[in-house]
């Protein structure tokens, strides 16, 4: 799978030494992005300087258009020449006690974004006058935003739809306390970091904007092999034939009705030095159904029409993984994507069926629209009894009612371990993820209990996105695990902030953060 053509390594991002507090207003740059506090941002060193530059033009363009510097609220003048950019926008972060480093990445996908609706050249942004603790995650998050403002999918459109790109350089513009000395290496690692997590989420979003007629098990599994090559990593793909020695029948199953052949894909990385003081042995589990038509519990056509988004998760682990090996991380990881199309056809598996699973229990079929627990929880005993991780994570767009529980922007999280969730939850926020906790409460197993089988692949109407969770906690055992459905941020349907629509590569940032090591 080729990248996306228009990709950020088309764009260079630039660490710029800015001086003094007001040494931005000399950067050369055809856009300057100024993220400002709501509260006493006329007073801000940098405004002021600008504003003094600029004649007092700034503040009076500021007080007729009533910009206040709430949340996300701009404001783009043209300088005139009057200072070394052409243009200056203003970007509001509200108050400062509600910041968060993580709010740099809209800043910096609109300083691109901007400077690409007005065909210019090149683009900077500055930090926000913050406190040294927070300046170095600054720094990360708004590379990040710099390299998601330049992310788009459109190797598929032609003439006059696939517009020109202009933008060849950003800057992320830093006083000179972060420059230089001690913290100019620490700097620079953050940009790097910021740039490599971009890098993967937005290979984790190709991955799921492309058609499923290309991005198919074998496609995605080629996709795998070559991330391993690149990064250093192992790589096994499994076929149909090793994955039925394996006995796994649940995954078998749900492939059984497609015309394209499934693929187990297992990425391994190791520590340059081998696991040593905490580091642990983790495994990553994504979902990997490259399209969804429902089988024959068949989906209606709109709600078909995004089913090459069901293989999220799977994107997600192996996005996650090169991020991983550029990073250093100090774990032993291991991921696993059980790639297959759920398709019907003569072959397909039906309703009343019994598959039996890779760790023996049996599974009466009531709804071939559940297809992704089945995948996944062969996918969890081979990861068992393959690494035997200290921990496990699974990431799959599992269930609507997960969405219907927590809107389209939060992840819904279960686990059987509370620490584990914690940390888990505590990497979310740094990451800027949203995520939630969801129970996972024992009464609701009598909805998978079935006449013929150990288990039904799902229950009642009530509580979906629990009973799925609980399902895979059948195959879980006492290994400490997480949860987490993607099935509401995994994709949007309009562009917003940093994220561009279609995929959104959602949990790889997540996934880095808990797991890689920081300065």
């Amino acid at each position: 799978m080729q990248a996306n053509e228009a990709l950020p390594s088309s764009m260079q991002l630039n660490l710029h030494n800015a001086g003094r507090s007001d040494g931005a207003a000399s950067v050369p740059s055809a856009l300057l992005a100024v993220p400002l506090f709501e509260d006493g941002f006329s007073e801000n060193p940098l405004y002021l300087a600008l504003d003094k530059a600029l004649g007092g033009v700034l503040a009076r363009v500021v007080k007729d258009e009533q910009f206040t510097g709430k949340s996300k609220k701009t404001l783009l003048l043209h300088t005139h020449g009057k200072i070394a950019a052409e243009r200056v926008l203003l970007y509001g972060l509200g108050k400062a006690k509600d910041y968060k480093p993580a709010d740099l990445r809209a800043v910096g996908a609109k300083a691109v974004k901007e400077a690409t609706r007005l065909s210019l050249a090149s683009t900077a942004a500055t930090l926000p006058t913050l406190d040294a603790a927070l300046a170095e995650r600054s720094v990360q998050f708004l590379a990040e935003g710099l390299t998601h403002g330049a992310y788009r999918f459109d190797k598929y459109l032609t003439g006059e739809k696939k517009k020109p790109w202009t933008v060849k350089t950003a800057q992320l513009i830093v006083p000179v306390e972060l420059a230089d000395g001690a913290h100019a290496e620490t700097t620079k690692r953050a940009m790097a970091r910021g740039q490599t997590i971009a890098a993967a989420v937005q290979l984790a979003r190709d991955l799921i904007n492309e058609p499923a007629a290309y991005a198919t098990p074998s496609q995605v599994a080629l996709t795998a092999e070559k991330l391993a090559k690149d990064k250093g990593l192992t790589i096994t793909v499994l076929g149909p034939a090793e994955c039925k020695k394996l006995g796994m029948g649940m995954f078998l199953g749900v492939s059984q009705g497609a015309d394209e052949e499934p693929r187990f894909v297992h990425l391994t990385y190791l520590p340059p030095k081998g696991k040593k003081g905490d580091a642990k042995t983790i495994a990553l589990i994504g979902k990997g159904v490259t399209f969804d038509s429902g089988g024959l519990s068949l989906k209606p056509s709109d709600a078909m029409l995004d089913m090459k988004v069901d293989m999220s998760g799977a994107a997600a682990v192996i996005a996650a993984m090169g991020a991983l090996a550029d990073l250093g991380c100090t774990h032993e990881v291991h991921a696993f994507a059980a790639l297959t199309e759920n398709m019907l056809s003569g072959k397909s598996y039906k309703l009343g069926d019994v598959l039996k699973s890779m760790d023996g229990k049996t599974v009466e079929i009531n709804n071939t629209d559940a297809e992704g627990r089945l995948t996944l929880g062969d996918a969890i005993t081979y990861a068992k009894q393959t690494c035997k991780p200290d921990e496990m994570y699974d990431f799959a767009t599992l269930t609507g009612a997960c969405m219907v529980a927590l809107g389209p922007h939060i992840a819904g999280v279960m686990s059987n371990d509370d620490a584990l969730a914690d940390r888990w939850l505590a990497s979310s926020k740094r990451s800027g993820e949203e995520m939630w906790r969801l129970p996972l409460p024992d009464r609701l197993m009598e909805q998978l209990k079935s006449e013929i089988a150990d288990l039904r692949n799902t229950g009642e109407r009530w509580g979906g996105a629990l009973t799925a969770g609980l399902f895979l906690k059948e195959f879980v055992g006492d290994t400490p695990w997480v949860h987490v459905d993607i099935a509401g941020p995994a994709s949007t349907g309009k562009e917003t902030d940093h994220v561009a629509a279609g995929g959104t590569g959602f949990a790889v940032a997540t996934i880095v953060e808990h797991l890689s090591p920081r300065d």
